[in-house]
């Protein structure tokens, strides 16, 4: 068996006023990022397919932060919770939702943006390296520990995506375990 995706089952809370929906692409997998992300010392890098199913795991529970004018990452600012994530061809997915009522601000922001604009970043821990001489850094092995929202021209990947599909209505998002993509 292939681990494709993860999620995490909440109780079912309809209309819950602090859960806001989203979904995104987090990064492309086994394709080389357009920049540099931030601690890669200049280098582009590219996150293999079988280092992202594996770390698959470490995303589930973890936070989307923000920065103020949506142009990186701060680990302070917290405002969302990672429940599902998921390969699907050259794309790791991941849905969750925001706390809009404790962040009206940035949930707003996103909502009356340009939706199309909008990008992710992932945030890791523990990353190895096939060659640290190579012009574009092969990512073998790595933790995820969050990820932020920002405008998708300031992600390393100018491909990811990031929008808002609304106020959870049942709250049981994902099948609680582990399952095979089609």
């Amino acid at each position: 068996m292939r681990l494709d995706a993860m999620a995490v089952r909440f109780p079912p809370v309809k209309g819950h006023p602090n859960r806001v929906d989203f979904e995104g692409v987090l990064t492309l997998v086994d394709a080389a990022s357009d920049r540099a992300p931030a601690g890669a010392r200049g280098h582009r890098v590219m996150l293999t397919r079988e280092a992202a199913e594996a770390a698959l795991p470490s995303l589930l529970g973890m936070a989307v932060d923000y920065r103020p004018g949506w142009d990186g990452h701060d680990a302070k600012r917290k405002i969302g919770l990672i429940t599902e994530a998921d390969v699907v061809g050259r794309r790791l997915l991941v849905k969750g939702y925001l706390y809009g009522r404790d962040f009206p601000e940035a949930t707003e922001a996103i909502r009356a943006g340009a939706p199309e604009a909008m990008g992710m970043s992932y945030e890791l821990a523990d990353a190895q390296v096939a060659d640290m001489r190579a012009e574009i850094w092969k990512l073998t092995k790595a933790t995820f520990t969050g990820a932020a929202i920002l405008l998708r021209e300031k992600a390393a990947y100018r491909a990811t995506s990031f929008r808002l599909t609304g106020e959870r209505e049942s709250g049981a998002r994902g099948a609680g375990g582990v399952g095979k993509a089609s």
